[in-house]
């Protein structure tokens, strides 16, 4: 190992992210292997292995994501992340949830770098590990550092959604990449009592882990966990640039009104956010300071599928009790996230891991402690 790669290891070690079986492979497989000569520090800041070899190598064992790919690797768009090497101690936290020994077979989706895959192939063997990367180019990167690195796992070029039956059924099944909707083919490819653990979110909120257990029936369930915001799979990415493209104050008639909320929680913390999102989970919301002027800020919520926005203007000024929320469209979008705000204090502030979801072959059901116990959004997806 190189000393960048020791120092990483320990590092988990040491905060108790790296369970015992899993230390020999993170011990053998070296981070940087997987990684192209260009990424993307955390500031947007592209960094070239050809001129910056240090702080490249710096970058590649810091425990921070690194993006690897932008615009689907088209290169003419704006700039948007589309693929990263995920943190990795929320790649070690990911494994260790998944709860996966030698002797399983598992399917990955979004393969990436191959740095997962290869994680798996040295736990489980390479005739065990399927893993499915959407975007040919990545693949076929993934597939040549793996063979340089030693492993042979199956790399399949398609779309992870799917599954991959011809090696089914798989005793685990984990994704890189978000979903709104967990696919039934994952389900319906694992073995009952297996387990799916993926990244989980929706318009409003994403940064969940749901892990489910598969049940005899065809259905699977479980709760949700961890902290960790993932790109999303491609054929369920929300939208893009929001605001610019719905919000027109100029031309569209809208109500006013004044509120003495402040998103400092339906916003802005983690367990209230999840729940509201999952009463409002078309709607986006974004903050933006105009003039970098800490004071003032507005934030905007938009459904995409009816046009509807709301403005919701913050003035923290001293001696400024209330502010100005704008309403647009058929949905008045503030008044439900009040609402939602309101249910979820009703209901006892509670965390994200009381909720819970089921998924059978036609629906994906929400529930608080218990089955029986449904989050319904207030309006209809």
């Amino acid at each position: 190992m190189i000393p960048s790669h020791e120092k990483l290891v320990a590092r988990l070690v040491q905060a108790g992210d790296l369970p015992q079986h899993w230390r020999a492979a993170f011990e053998q497989v070296e981070r940087h292997r997987f990684l192209p000569d260009q990424i993307t520090d955390a500031d947007g800041a592209t960094v070239d292995r050809t001129r910056e070899a240090d702080r490249w190598l710096t970058l590649a064992y810091d425990d921070i994501p690194v993006v690897t790919q932008l615009d689907d690797g088209t290169g003419d768009g704006s700039g948007y992340p589309t693929s990263s090497a995920s943190q990795p101690s929320i790649v070690a936290d990911m494994l260790r949830r998944l709860d996966v020994f030698p002797g399983m077979r598992a399917l990955e989706v979004g393969t990436g770098t191959g740095y997962n895959a290869a994680l798996l192939s040295h736990l489980l063997g390479d005739d065990s590990v399927t893993s499915i990367e959407v975007d040919p180019e990545l693949a076929e990167q993934a597939r040549v550092s793996l063979m340089s690195a030693g492993f042979a796992p199956l790399v399949v070029t398609g779309d992870g959604t799917q599954g991959w039956p011809a090696r089914a059924p798989f005793d685990r099944v984990i994704s890189t990449a978000a979903v709104q909707r967990v696919p039934y083919h994952w389900i319906a490819q694992t073995r009952p009592g297996g387990r799916i653990l993926t990244p989980w979110g929706n318009a409003f909120h994403n940064g969940v882990l749901a892990d489910l257990q598969v049940g005899p029936h065809g259905t699977a369930q479980g709760r949700f966990g961890g902290d960790a915001a993932f790109m999303w799979v491609r054929d369920q990415r929300v939208p893009r640039r929001v605001v610019e493209t719905h919000v027109r104050p100029r031309e569209q008639e809208f109500t006013t009104a004044r509120t003495k909320l402040h998103p400092y929680e339906p916003v802005g913390d983690f367990e209230a956010s999840f729940a509201i999102g999952l009463r409002m989970p078309t709607v986006l919301n974004r903050v933006e300071f105009p003039d970098e002027d800490e004071q003032r800020f507005t934030v905007f919520l938009v459904d995409p599928g009816t046009a509807s926005w709301a403005s919701w203007h913050i003035d923290q000024s001293p001696g400024v009790s209330d502010h100005e929320v704008r309403q647009h469209g058929p949905r008045a979008l503030f008044a439900e996230l009040e609402a939602a705000y309101e249910w979820w204090q009703r209901s006892g502030r509670p965390e994200h891991t009381r909720f819970g979801l089921t998924v059978s072959a036609d629906r994906q059901q929400i529930w608080l402690d218990h089955e029986a116990n449904t989050v319904t959004p207030d309006r209809a997806a």
